[in-house]
């Protein structure tokens, strides 16, 4: 009988059954992270760049009200874009998700000092998926700095 398949109380080891209930427990974590870093990125692409990145008369007004103009509105939707992107690449998960998290934090004032929090708790939201990602994903920093020094 092997381990894997053979599971009783007195022919098994304890250990083991914990082992295969965490590998299966940690599979499933992986696949639930990926998942959630794809509807992320989709979020960010569709929802947050595209309507900025095109223009669209509700993200132009906004960033009128803002003071910041289409300069203001175009730099936004591509950091976006570029951080949806970048949430799928392996070595730059975490800190994609790091810098959505601050681009999010900036939304969050942004909603409460010059729209009255109208959408204010949008942003607050994404920062914890945001944090999750960053944190679980955080052994592929030192697998980015490495590459950086190779440069």
């Amino acid at each position: 009988m092997s381990e894997t398949t053979a599971v009783t109380a007195d022919s098994t080891p304890a250990g083991v059954v914990i082992a295969e209930s965490a590998t299966a427990r940690g599979r499933r974590a992986r696949i639930a992270l990926r998942a959630l870093q794809v509807l992320l990125a989709l979020f960010y692409a569709i929802a947050g760049a595209l309507p900025k990145l095109i223009g669209h008369a509700s993200a132009a007004e906004s960033f009128e009200r803002l003071g910041w103009g289409s300069a203001g509105m175009y730099t936004i939707g591509a950091l976006e874009l570029a951080g949806a992107i970048a949430l799928l690449i392996p070595v730059l998960q975490s800190v994609a998700a790091m810098a959505l998290g601050a681009l999010m934090v900036g939304a969050f004032v942004v909603q409460i000092s010059v729209f009255d929090g109208q959408y204010a708790a949008t942003p607050v939201i994404l920062i914890v998926p945001l944090t999750l990602i960053a944190w679980a994903r955080r052994e592929h920093n030192a697998d980015l700095l490495r590459l950086l020094r190779r440069a």
